[in-house]
């Protein structure tokens, strides 16, 4: 991956969607279930695991840094 990809990029094997953002509600929901009936501590250990997880998945740190970069312009 030569950089971050801010187009949607959901997908599962097999399963062909309809809409681009399909799959992504469908990750939205799950995140949202995998946080059901968690304390707010818990939720954001959740959260903490997830990014470690799937920051090791990426792997590419200049990728990473530009995700970083982007999320923390998104939230000034």
């Amino acid at each position: 991956m030569s950089g971050l990809n801010l187009n949607p990029n959901f997908h599962e094997a097999g399963r062909r969607e309809l809409r681009d953002y399909s799959a992504g509600d469908d990750f939205y929901q799950a995140l949202i279930e995998a946080h059901r009936g968690l304390s707010d501590e818990q939720s954001l250990q959740l959260n903490a695991r997830l990014i470690l997880l799937l920051s090791n998945h990426i792997g590419d740190l200049a990728v990473l840094r530009q995700a970083l970069a982007h999320a923390r312009e998104a939230t000034a």
